[in-house]
């Protein structure tokens, strides 16, 4: 199982939500390159960012700092937030950028999915599944819709994505522990299709072992670092045994 630490910017800043709220905005580290390099001195080859004012504006904010941190450490880059088409995805991978992650589009236009994953192959393309009361939210988590998460997984994966990370917005950003109940509904329903990392309440060494015996293939984590309650290189380390 891969562990990916997390980084959200906002205004330029290294920050977390609570539940997604943008009123709850909380800087956790002061520079962004220095956060990302602590994470690969503990032993981490993957880094999950996202682009939360991008993900309010539908469109690339912060993108200098995502490009640096590709670009100066060895880290593989997963980026998501505000990016809607063919050419922003292009323009990251051009940048440097492993993956990237779409969202809202998912619901909104899929056959921008379809499109990404034909012309990049389905190992740059990773489709955010991100849920309240197990229906999909976009935009940035505010708006809600009446899809079920499972039912828009599956289509994904009719569209030929194999990497998906699965949000409880309930759960995000209150180191209450991860869904382990709707992880667990997702990786049955998507048994040997998918690829699901689980995001989204992380607290401590339980649920990185929780997500392991699940067969997850990883698990985001992000105020758990921050806060101390989760030690990075333990989590590396187990998730590799």
């Amino acid at each position: 199982m891969i562990i990916f630490p997390a980084i959200d910017i906002k205004d330029g800043n290294c920050v977390r939500l609570f539940k997604g709220d943008f009123s709850t905005v909380e800087k956790v580290a002061s520079d962004y390159l220095e956060t990302a390099k602590s994470f690969e001195a503990a032993g981490a080859e993957r880094i999950h960012m996202v682009d939360l004012d991008g993900a309010k504006e539908g469109r690339p904010v912060n993108t200098k700092i995502y490009t640096d941190v590709a670009e100066k450490t060895n880290l593989k880059v997963e980026l998501g937030g505000g990016i809607r088409s063919i050419q922003t995805i292009q323009e990251y991978l051009d940048m440097g950028i492993t993956r990237v992650i779409l969202g809202s589009v998912a619901l909104k236009n899929p056959k921008l999915v379809c499109d990404a994953v034909e012309k990049f192959g389905s190992e740059k393309i990773v489709v955010g599944v991100d849920a309240m009361n197990e229906m999909v939210a976009t935009e940035g988590w505010l708006e809600s819709s009446d899809v079920h998460y499972i039912d828009l997984a599956n289509k994904m994966i009719d569209a030929g994505v194999k990497y998906f990370i699965f949000t409880d917005i309930s759960k995000d950003g209150t180191l209450s522990g991860v869904n382990r109940e709707q992880l667990k509904k997702l990786a049955d329903a998507t048994e040997g299709r998918a690829n699901i990392v689980a995001s989204g309440g992380v607290h401590t060494m339980d649920d990185i072992i929780a997500c392991k015996e699940m067969g997850l293939y990883g698990t985001i984590c992000g105020k758990s670092i921050y806060k101390g309650t989760l030690d990075l290189r333990e989590a590396i380390e187990y998730s590799v045994k």
